[in-house]
């Protein structure tokens, strides 16, 4: 078994095992979802073979953190990552990616490098896709969690304003992901008439 792969079965060991089973949207699925998007994203950008290596790990850890905490997550997700990574023999510089690429995964988006685009992208491609309304309906259950006045109509507000606002960072999105993303938008404003 190669490091990443180490790496990946200890973590999807945490987050099986500790997430809180009310995470209808930030669950194990979303996750190995977002590290399937970040190669995809990833190999059409030509990205090195190290930086991807990097990449995956921080898909990997990205969500950690909702073992502990819903609201800042990703710092823990971050601390999670690096005494992991530290046990891993990673590099300084290594860590500190991984936790760059964690934090770029932080709403409201601003990643800094390609690698953080990428990983940003691959968290919210599902904006872009078909399955759009059956992953928002998982992320309005879960929201609804933590506040069970949250009504439908309110969470597609939410959601309209989030995809108006919302622009992707990879020419890959861009060019895949788009015009999905409008239609998606389109449908939702016709249901809120």
């Amino acid at each position: 078994m190669n490091e990443f792969e180490k790496i990946k079965d200890s973590v999807i060991q945490l987050l099986e095992t500790n997430l809180p089973k009310n995470l209808f949207y930030h669950n194990t699925a979303h996750t190995l979802r977002v590290l399937e998007h970040s190669i995809v994203i990833a190999n059409y950008e030509k990205i090195p073979k190290h930086d991807l290596f990097l990449l995956k790990v921080a898909a990997l850890f990205h969500d950690t953190g909702f073992i502990s905490t819903y609201l800042e997550h990703e710092t823990i997700s971050c601390e999670i990552a690096e005494n992991e990574l530290n046990n891993c023999n990673f590099s300084y510089q290594d860590i500190l990616i991984v936790k760059g690429l964690i934090m770029a995964t932080k709403l409201p988006q601003s990643p800094k490098t390609k690698l953080e685009m990428i990983l940003a992208d691959a968290d919210l491609e599902y904006l872009g896709t078909d399955l759009f309304s059956e992953i928002g309906v998982s992320l309005y259950r879960e929201l609804k969690e933590r506040n069970d006045r949250l009504t439908l109509d309110e969470w597609n507000t939410i959601q309209i304003k989030f995809l108006s606002n919302h622009s992707y960072f990879t020419t890959y999105c861009k060019l895949y992901r788009e015009e999905v993303k409008a239609k998606n938008l389109k449908i939702l404003r016709e249901k809120t008439l």
